[in-house]
C-alpha cells in the first residue's frame, strides 16, 4: 500500500522562512515590529501544528481501520504506531510545560503562552532553560536526540531519515561574530526575548509532529510490504516437523502456492489419492530412520485442462528425547520462583521426574518451579523418565543464575475509575493524587518477572526560589510529615526529585535505584 511523502506545503515553507529572517533581525534590534512578527509566526505555527495533528490522526485512523479489517496483517504495525503516538505526545507535552514555565517566569503564575505580556524579557528563557541547577535545555536536547533516533529507526527511506535528522538536529551552533560553537540550548535560549523562545519551542513542536507524521506514514506503507507476489505455480510440502519420535505421527501439509481456494488440487502420494481434502498427510511411525515419499498435484484450469506438479519430501524418526526450557527467559533468577517447562514426548507427565543443582525444583501440577540458591553458580536440571519400569535419564540442561535486575520506583495512585496506576515521573502529576499517596514503591512489573521490592528509604529534593536544594529524608517507604508539608507548598509547574532510593528484593540484595523527577500539574 502506498503512502504520500508528506512534504512541507508552500505555506509551511514561508512560515519557516519568516522564522529564520526574524531570528536574524533579532540579533540587530528587538523592536516592537520584530516582536509582533514573532507573535504572528507563533500563531501561524500553532495553526500548522493543529493541521499536523489532524493529519497524523487521520493516518493513525487508517491503521486502526486496517487492523480491524485484517488483524493478522496490520495489528503489529498499529502497535508500533500507538507507541509512536505515545512517545510523541510525551515529548510534545514536555515542550508545552517548558513554554508555560518561561511565560510564568516573565508574566507571573497567570502567564499565557498565547498572550505574552513581557514579550521583550531577555532573562526568563535563560533562567528556565539554562539554570545550572535545572538544565532543562540540556534535558530537552537529550530527549529530542532520543526521539530523533527512535523515529528514524522506524523509517526505511534514507532520504526521509536524513530529512528528520536535519529537522530535529541539536548539533552545536556557531553564532555570527563568534568562533567558538555554542550548545544547541545556549544558541536557542540565551538572551532571547520570551516571545522568541516560545516561538522556537512551538517550531520544535511542529518539527516533532512532522517527524511523527513521517513515522506513521512509513508504518502505514509497510502494512502490505510483506505480501508475496507470485507469477508461477509450485508444489510445496510443509511438514509440521521432520523429526518424529518412534510411536508418534508424521504430519505434513501439501499445498500449491497461489491455489484457488474455491477449487483445491487433487493430491496423489505413491500413486494413491489423498482423501483428506485439506492437504494433510499423516502416517504412523513404528521404527527409527529416514523415510522418503513422492507424489504429485493435479490442478484443473478454467479451460478444462489439467497440469501436474510433482513433489518429494522426507522425514526422520528418532528415539524419544526431553526438552527443558525456562518459560519466561533463558536464565534463572535467584530468590524468586522461575516457571520451567519440562516435557518428554511420548511419556506421560506422571512418569517424568526432575532434579536441580544449586537450588530446588518442585512440581506444581504439569508445571515446574525452579528456585536457584546462589548467584553466579550454574543450575543443572536433570530429567528422568519411567520407560517400561526403568528410570532413564533423558536430558541435562544448564542454566545461568543471575540476580534480579533493578526495579523501577513509582508512586501508586488511583485513577478516576478507582483503578490502581503507577506514576514513574517525568510527566505532570496531579497534586491531589500526590497528597493522597502514602509513599514510594518499587517493582519489576515488565509483564515477565512481576516482582515487588521493599523500599528501605529515599530522599526528596526541593528547590526554593533562589535555586537552593532542600533535601528531606524518609527512613522507609512512606512520605514523612515534612515531605508532605513540602508537597502542600508546591504550585503547578513546579517539580522536585526523589533520589537516593534504596530497595531490597526477595533475593535479599539491597540496591540503589535511579532518581525520579516529579512535575506538579
Amino acid at each position: 500500500m502506498g503512502a504520500n511523502n508528506n512534504r512541507l506545503s508552500p505555506r509551511q515553507k514561508m512560515i519557516n522562512l519568516m522564522y529564520i529572517v526574524l531570528t536574524a533581525m533579532l540579533a540587530l534590534n528587538v523592536s516592537s515590529d520584530v516582536l509582533d512578527g514573532f507573535t504572528q509566526v507563533h500563531q501561524g505555527l500553532n495553526r500548522s501544528n493543529e493541521n499536523y495533528g489532524q493529519r497524523n490522526g487521520a493516518v493513525f485512523s487508517q491503521l486502526e481501520s486496517l487492523a480491524a479489517q485484517n488483524p493478522g496483517k496490520a495489528t503489529a504495525w498499529l502497535e508500533k504506531a500507538s507507541d509512536v503516538r505515545r512517545t510523541t505526545a510525551g515529548l510534545y507535552c514536555y515542550v508545552d510545560s517548558l513554554k508555560q514555565m518561561i511565560v510564568e517566569e516573565a508574566d507571573g503564575k497567570d502567564g499565557d503562552p498565547d498572550n505574552i505580556l513581557n514579550r521583550d524579557d531577555l532573562e526568563s528563557a535563560a533562567v528556565v532553560m539554562l539554570s545550572p541547577t535545572h538544565p532543562r535545555g540540556k534535558t530537552l536536547r537529550e530527549r529530542v536526540d532520543r526521539y530523533r533516533e527512535y523515529v528514524a529507526a522506524l523509517i526505511p527511506d534514507s532520504l526521509k531519515r536524513k530529512s528528520i535528522a536535519e529537522t530535529l538536529s541539536t548539533a552545536d551552533i556557531t553564532r555570527a561574530g563568534t568562533l567558538t560553537p555554542s550548545t544547541w540550548e545556549e544558541a536557542k535560549f540565551e538572551q532571547q526575548p520570551v516571545v522568541a523562545a516560545i516561538t522556537i519551542l512551538t517550531k520544535l513542536q511542529s518539527d516533532i509532529l512532522y517527524a511523527e507524521g513521517e513515522a506513521l506514514s512509513s508504518l502505514l506503507s509497510q502494512v502490505d510490504a510483506g505480501d508475496v507476489r507470485v507469477n508461477e505455480l509450485n508444489a510445496y510440502v510443509l511438514p509440521q516437523s521432520r523429526l518424529v519420535m518412534r510411536g508418534g505421527k508424521y504430519s505434513a501439509n501439501i499445498v500449491l502456492a497461489a491455489v484457488d481456494t474455491t477449487q483445491r488440487p487433487e493430491i496423489y502420494i505413491e500413486g494413491k489419492a489423498l482423501t483428506d481434502n485439506t492437504g494433510t498427510y499423516e502416517v504412523s511411525t513404528g521404527s527409527t530412520g529416514n523415510f522418503t515419499y513422492k507424489g504429485w498435484l493435479e490442478v484443473k484450469h478454467g479451460d478444462g485442462s489439467t497440469t501436474r506438479h510433482d513433489f518429494e519430501s522426507s522425514y526422520t524418526v528418532i528415539e524419544p528425547m526431553a526438552t527443558v526450557s525456562a518459560t519466561m527467559m533463558n536464565v534463572l533468577y535467584a530468590g524468586i520462583d522461575n516457571p520451567v517447562s519440562i516435557s518428554v514426548p511420548g511419556v506421560a507427565m506422571g512418569d517424568i521426574s526432575a532434579s536441580m543443582t544449586n537450588g530446588t525444583l518442585s512440581r506444581q501440577g504439569d508445571h515446574w518451579v525452579a528456585r536457584p540458591a546462589k548467584v553466579g553458580d550454574n543450575a543443572v536440571v536433570t530429567v528422568t523418565a519411567n520407560m517400561d519400569g526403568h528410570s532413564v535419564t533423558m536430558a541435562s540442561t544448564t542454566f545461568r543464575v543471575r540476580k534480579l535486575p533493578d526495579p523501577t520506583p513509582f508512586i501508586a495512585f488511583k485513577d478516576a475509575s478507582g483503578n490502581v496506576d503507577h506514576y514513574r515521573g517525568g510527566k505532570p502529576f496531579k497534586k491531589a493524587l500526590l497528597l493522597a499517596s502514602e509513599g514510594l514503591q518499587a517493582a519489576i512489573d515488565d509483564g515477565l518477572l512481576d516482582t515487588p521490592f521493599t523500599v528501605e528509604g529515599f530522599e526528596t529534593v526541593f528547590f526554593d526560589s533562589s535555586g537552593n536544594a532542600m533535601p528531606e529524608v524518609s527512613q522507609g517507604a512512606s512520605f514523612s510529615p515534612r515531605q508532605k508539608q513540602q508537597f502542600q507548598r508546591l504550585s503547578r509547574g513546579k517539580r522536585f526529585y526523589i533520589s537516593k532510593i534504596r530497595a531490597k528484593g526477595p533475593d535479599g540484595i539491597s540496591r540503589d535505584l535511579s532518581p525520579m523527577e516529579v512535575i506538579i500539574n
